[in-house]
């Protein structure tokens, strides 16, 4: 990093001058998370914008990000492998599909199937 720069506190101002100005705290809406056996996970595997490497991805959950990133650390802590959590989909390194969809159906999710061939 330069010496003329400062790093970022990811805080973003925004100044009024009109004096009944409010902030706006609507755009922080909480969605509830649907109960396990009623999402309809999908297990696929992806090599597109990767350099040919394969990615397990989990896509179609509905609800709170933060339960959505609890389910990702779980699949990669029981796979022993890295990955991420990005745009509501889960993204596991290697090709896992068939231990995630074991895995998912064991926690509940009833309704995960795999897509794709393979």
């Amino acid at each position: 990093m330069s010496k003329n720069k400062k790093p970022q506190s990811g805080f973003n101002f925004v100044f009024s001058t009109n004096p009944d100005y409010q902030p706006n705290d609507e755009d922080e809406t909480t969605e509830e998370t649907i109960a396990p056996n009623q999402q309809k996970l999908r297990v696929m595997i992806d090599r597109k914008k990767r350099k040919g490497k394969e990615v397990t991805l989990v896509v179609g959950f509905e609800g709170n990000e933060d339960d959505l990133k609890d389910l990702g650390k779980y699949l990669k802590s029981k796979c022993g492998v890295g990955g991420s959590v990005k745009d509501y989909e889960i993204m596991v390194q290697g090709n896992q599909k068939d231990k995630v969809v074991k895995l998912l159906l064991e926690k509940g999710y009833s309704q995960t199937k795999g897509a794709g061939g393979n």
